[in-house]
């Protein structure tokens, strides 16, 4: 297996200038936003870009909005973790010479865009599931709960859901940026309306309007820059499957498989990872997450997230922002996972600062737990 080298650098990130309910402002302003506070944040300017990586927009769109002239694009699309896949497009595209500064960068407004769901009439989803109710994130993945819960226990694995939600809102409660920043008890959680059985309200992310992006270069431009440098050391991408009656097991994804290769590049262990950021669509696809990376085995973790464990203060540092439980998530979240990631190690996390953060574990998800995109991040 090859190791990446630290000869490449993050050396800028950044949210849009706005983060929630924003109907003013379009998915295209979001992007340029974060864009460049993120270029701002390194101490570069746009003329500098010459790699462009994005997806829900054409990167012709997107580079002739900000003004970036790019001799490379990749507009991979793989869900919520195309961003932290496009983390290791970017670091291939500078080795081998294709561009010399990344931008990856995304704004959506999830909130703001809401209308009727439509699909297209020609796709397995809606030939093969729809007609039977599947249609939506929170019924597909409400299948996979629905399992798990058969397979590992209902009542535990709900009160696993439960913490899940109130430590993401306590992260919250630190984050000036965070939409939701109220208190979250356990009868909070419990009296949730019903979503999709068994999803409460309070199971399932939020739906706001945001932007993000991340700014990758060589290590030798990068020690000049206003920031220090945050280096990758490990990623690994996979998919294996789109619509949720193709799912090969419904209580396992590719996280199992990404995890470990990128855990295997970078040369380290579990107990070296100092902070784990996971996409958290849903309380459950954390609880998946976690065993499939391997924190705990099989219908473990349930325990492993118990008593305060992954809150402030607890011994497992885990999407210390607030996650899209809580602080954002416009559609496709998995780039503000990376953004937390580098100000922890960082240390520009203020209140939610974690002590001694040297190694970082990024894991995006995608689709009906389609796809996942693991990195492994160092000073």
């Amino acid at each position: 297996m090859n190791k990446l080298k630290d000869d490449i650098a993050i050396v800028g990130v950044a949210e849009s200038d706005q983060l929630g309910i924003v109907p003013s402002k379009s998915a295209l302003q979001h992007h340029a936003e974060a864009a460049y506070n993120a270029l701002e944040d390194a101490g570069l300017s746009k003329e500098d870009v010459d790699g462009l990586f994005t997806t829900g927009w054409s990167t012709l769109t997107t580079a002739e909005y900000m003004g970036i002239n790019p001799s490379f694009t990749d507009s991979t699309y793989v869900g919520g973790s195309s961003f932290v896949i496009h983390v290791a497009h970017a670091i291939a595209a500078i080795n081998a010479g294709y561009c010399e500064v990344a931008l990856i960068t995304h704004g959506q407004t999830g909130r703001s865009s809401r209308g009727r769901l439509e699909t297209d009439a020609n796709t397995p989803n809606a030939q093969y599931e729809i007609p039977y109710g599947f249609m939506g994130a929170p019924i597909m993945y409400s299948l996979s709960c629905s399992r798990y819960m058969h397979e590992f226990g209902e009542q535990k694995t709900r009160e696993a859901m439960a913490e899940i939600a109130i430590s993401a809102r306590k992260w919250a409660q630190l984050n000036p940026k965070a939409l939701m920043r109220e208190p979250l008890t356990f009868d909070d959680y419990h009296n949730s309306r019903w979503i999709s059985w068994p999803f409460h309200l309070l199971d399932c992310c939020l739906l706001t309007d945001a932007g993000a992006a991340v700014i990758i270069t060589k290590a030798s431009l990068a020690k000049n820059l206003r920031k220090p440098p945050v280096f990758v050391i490990g990623s690994s991408e996979y998919h294996d499957h789109d619509i949720i009656s193709q799912m090969p097991n419904l209580t396992s994804f590719p996280a199992k498989r990404t995890g470990q290769i990128a855990m295997e590049m970078a040369g380290i262990s579990h107990k070296d990872i100092d902070l784990t950021m996971i996409y958290d669509s849903f309380t459950y696809t954390v609880l998946l997450s976690l065993e499939e990376l391997g924190f705990c085995g099989k219908g473990e973790a349930a325990d492993f997230v118990k008593g305060g464990r992954i809150a402030p203060g607890g011994d497992f540092p885990l999407n210390t922002s607030g996650g899209g439980l809580s602080y954002t998530h416009p559609g496709r979240y998995g780039i503000f996972l990376i953004v937390e990631a580098v100000r922890q190690l960082r240390n520009e996390a203020n209140a939610r600062q974690i002590n001694n953060c040297n190694i970082a574990l990024v894991n995006g998800t995608g689709g009906i737990l389609s796809s996942t995109g693991t990195i492994v991040l160092t000073k």
